[in-house]
């Protein structure tokens, strides 16, 4: 809509506030902190979605609404601005920045909704790390699907971790492609006795609960966009020579050994001396 492009303009015009070190290129990525947007014309529908969002994404979304905006800077990568209106209703536009410009921006309407609220079970603490799940052949087959995909992802994962207990998954979002909707699940995971070491597991809905159609999509160029997900060079995996992998997972390696000649042992060279000595004194 006109009114958010107005908004990402104002916020483009203001640069200068963000400070010198936050531009500086680096080899590993800040967390993507996310912009919660409420405009003007938002319902009780899309404000309390926004609001389930921003609980979910808490400390790294921010929920605003449109004449307060301005009142915070930061290094935003992620962006979802919530409206409502006679052609769009219910309507969510959630997208990536890059290099501060807008990179890709997908149009959901929100056909049914459950909030956190509405769901009375235990919740999760803010900051747990989500694990996410997709369903549905769209999300690896159709390219707007799968930018989708992709910006759910970042929108929820979180700050990157080298380890995790088991005890802190401690929650689920679940997203299922399907005759062209979206179903966005949220459940809580119990850990309940088992009679052995590994529990058995359990999931409870905690919510949101919404289901999402597939509107307007505004995506970046494949150049653009492999541009922007590209992996600086020092952070690559080196590559590893005489390996190789089956189909199940299998790791082989192949070992290039220099055989050297093998030395006699003491005994067998005394024996051998002896021999020839007997030669010589047969001959003579």
């Amino acid at each position: 809509s006109s009114s958010f492009h107005k908004i990402v303009k104002d916020e483009q015009q203001n640069d200068n506030k963000f400070s010198l070190e936050a531009r500086l290129q680096k080899l590993s990525e800040n967390v993507k902190n996310a912009m919660l947007i409420k405009g003007g014309n938002a319902n009780l529908l899309v404000t309390q979605v926004l609001r389930d969002v921003y609980a979910l994404t808490k400390p790294y979304g921010v929920l605003y609404k449109k004449k307060t905006l301005q009142d915070h800077k930061s290094d935003w990568s992620l962006f979802m601005f919530g409206s409502h209106n006679k052609k769009q209703p219910n309507n969510l536009v959630i997208g990536h920045m890059y290099d501060y410009h807008v990179l890709d921006m997908i149009e959901l309407g929100t056909e049914k909704f459950v909030s956190l609220k509405d769901i009375k079970n235990s919740k999760c603490f803010e900051g747990t790390k989500p694990m996410l799940i997709f369903a549905g052949d769209d999300f690896d087959v159709t390219e707007d699907y799968r930018r989708l995909k992709n910006l759910l992802i970042d929108l929820f994962r979180g700050p990157t971790v080298s380890n995790i207990r088991l005890a802190g998954l401690e929650y689920v979002l679940h997203f299922t492609a399907l005759n062209g909707k979206i179903y966005f699940r949220g459940y809580k995971v119990l850990l309940k006795k088992s009679g052995c070491k590994t529990p058995r597991i359990e999931l409870e809905e905690m919510g949101p609960s919404l289901d999402l159609v597939l509107r307007r999509t505004y995506l970046a160029s494949d150049d653009l966009y492999k541009l922007s997900i590209k992996m600086p060079k020092s952070l690559k995996p080196k590559k590893k020579t005489n390996v190789s992998h089956d189909t199940f997972g299998t790791t082989y390696g192949r070992i290039h050994m220099k055989m050297k000649g093998l030395k006699k042992r003491p005994a067998e060279k005394i024996t051998e001396d002896q021999e020839k000595k007997s030669k010589r004194i047969e001959n003579n």
